[in-house]
């Protein structure tokens, strides 16, 4: 059988240090190679051009074009899946890059320990190989919003919607919501692969974009229609329900935990609680987070929901969802949100 060829990528930095680092930690394994690097957004988009790489990585903050320029350019000129090297001091800068149509982030430690530089070769590595499976093309955005006014509940509790996603993740969450705005009285729980400095700002940025509140998680929220609950980095989020009201539990991860938060433990908390009024939807991402907990889903009555093929950004987790044999309904993101306004409506 004849060997993939390496996966290429280019560099682009100001920091003399940053590029050795990052040439240094891709180039550890053999099926990555570094092409080339450049220094600035101006000489990387020259770059990405003549070289083609299938990646890149891209700082944001660089002279002469920085990495936010750089990114709305590169999706006219080449588009390339492109992984943005950020900084925990500029948290809200990442969603902005993602908007603009990076394919994912990664935080720069704070500090350099063994440690800290083994986990971000890893994550590095990764999400670099997971460049082969990006559909690229630029996003296309939703519907205007509609703000309308909360109806009463049923049984006392809202409307819940449970929401995995990964790689690809936050425009998808964004776009979701902004569908919903045509129905802004469910509760929706957010299970968003993302680092635990992350989540928050997340939340905040989701928050300022409609009528839904949007926040991250906290142990013992009260679920509330017209409400958004992000699960917060490095900890599990639950939904239970206690003195008749729902609510959300936060566990802390174990060493044998894969992801956290986990989708799997957040959909097998919805069924659990919810029943045959449990929906869960699987989003764009990487791996196979979901997959357990779609079938407690079905099992327990409910409904399962996932991404299309066509505009999921990486197939892995609605793809290990569809596999299971359990999902309901396969649309395109675009279809998502109008598709669950009318199954609210349908549920009032």
């Amino acid at each position: 059988m004849t060997a993939r060829p390496p996966i290429t990528v280019l560099v682009i930095d100001d920091s003399a240090h940053n590029r050795r680092t990052l040439k240094r930690l891709l180039e550890s394994e053999a099926d990555v190679q570094v092409l080339d690097w450049a220094q600035d957004g101006e000489e990387g988009l020259r770059k990405v051009v003549s070289l083609r790489p299938d990646v890149v990585t891209v700082d944001l903050e660089m002279p002469r074009m920085g990495g936010y320029t750089f990114l709305r350019l590169l999706r006219s000129a080449a588009p390339t899946p492109a992984i943005v090297i950020s900084s925990h001091s500029h948290k809200a800068d990442v969603f902005k890059a993602l908007e603009l149509g990076a394919f994912d982030f990664i935080a720069q430690p704070p500090k350099s320990t063994t440690e800290a530089i083994e986990a971000l070769r890893v994550e590095l590595l990764e999400k670099v190989r997971a460049a082969r499976l990006v559909r690229r093309g630029g996003a296309q955005r939703g519907p205007e919003r509609v703000v309308r006014e909360p109806v009463p509940l049923q049984d006392g509790h809202p409307f819940v919607i449970a929401v995995a996603a990964s790689t690809g993740g936050p425009p998808a969450v964004q776009r979701l919501l902004e569908a919903l705005a045509a129905e802004p009285t469910p509760c929706v729980l957010v299970c968003q692969h993302m680092p635990s400095q992350f989540t928050k700002a997340f939340a905040e940025r989701l928050d300022r974009i409609g009528p839904f509140n949007v926040s991250e998680a906290q142990e013992g929220d009260r679920l509330a229609p017209g409400h958004v609950y992000i699960a917060p980095g490095g900890r599990h989020m639950q939904l239970a329900e206690r003195d008749g009201r729902l609510v959300l539990k936060l566990r802390e991860l174990i060493s044998r935990d894969r992801y956290v938060p986990s989708a799997d433990q957040l959909f097998e908390s919805v069924a659990k609680t919810l029943g045959p009024k449990a929906l869960a939807v699987v989003l764009t991402g990487m791996g196979s987070d979901g997959a357990v907990g779609v079938r407690a889903v079905h099992e327990a009555g409910g409904e399962v929901w996932a991404e299309s093929e066509e505009t999921a950004v990486v197939f892995g987790m609605p793809q290990e969802a569809i596999s299971t044999g359990v999902v309901k309904r396969v649309l395109p993101l675009g279809e998502i949100g109008p598709a669950l306004v009318a199954r609210v409506r349908r549920w009032r």
